[in-house]
């Protein structure tokens, strides 16, 4: 199957089941995503979202956040992975957003980046949840299921290049739905080390699965039509 299809098919088949994908962290401004997206990072979203109301409560505004010290942080997102580092960072983010952005969370990629703890895949969540920009977040979610689909080539090795090939064909006004659209796909069904192919309705355009089980009949209710 030549790759237009499978994205044709992976379209087709996400854009009728899921049209309002979005990211399960919690949150009711850019400044309360900014922060749960750093936590988020190497953690699920599930154990930030039991972190996070506490965090807000204390520190409800990048200002507020901006007088904290690592060591006082730390004891609100201790329970999340890499702690001291990401106390560290939200600590210098707050600094950094109310003596240089005003208290605001920036809307480009660019100026994201000079965030403490905000790298390409965090700024490209802010800029796509938040500020409905055509920016494709690229984290191991996405990175797995693109290379498993076959949406991107054998060559992409890095999550940039991945970036990169999928916004190629990806329509620009899909682009922030499709980000969440193969994470959420990698995080309930595409697993890392146990994909389960059984339940997946993506498996008659899928690349991993075609050429593990090659002569499997696929499920006909996995038909698009």
């Amino acid at each position: 199957m030549r790759k237009p299809e499978r994205y044709r098919h992976l379209i087709s088949y996400f854009t009728q089941n899921f049209p309002e994908a979005e990211t399960e962290l919690d949150y009711r401004n850019p400044y309360e995503l900014l922060v749960a997206v750093v936590l988020s990072a190497q953690c699920t979203d599930k154990r930030v979202n039991l972190v996070t109301p506490g965090l807000f409560e204390v520190y409800p505004t990048p200002e507020v956040l901006a007088t904290a010290t690592p060591e006082e942080i730390f004891p609100y997102i201790k329970s999340i992975s890499y702690p001291n580092n990401k106390a560290k960072h939200l600590a210098g983010l707050g600094r950094m957003l109310a003596d240089r952005f005003a208290g605001e969370v920036p809307s480009s990629i660019e100026e994201l980046q000079l965030l403490p703890g905000v790298g390409r895949k965090t700024a490209n969540v802010i800029a796509s949840v938040i500020f409905n920009m055509p920016a494709m977040a690229v984290d191991t979610h996405v990175f797995r299921v693109s290379k498993r689909l076959g949406l991107v080539s054998s060559k992409a090795r890095t999550p940039l290049e991945v970036e990169k090939e999928l916004l190629q064909h990806i329509p620009v006004d899909l682009v922030p739905k499709a980000h969440h659209w193969l994470i959420l796909h990698g995080r309930y069904i595409c697993l890392a080390r146990t994909p389960q192919c059984e339940r997946c309705p993506l498996t008659h355009f899928c690349a991993y699965y075609q050429k593990n089980w090659p002569n499997k009949p696929d499920d006909p209710q996995n038909k698009l039509g």
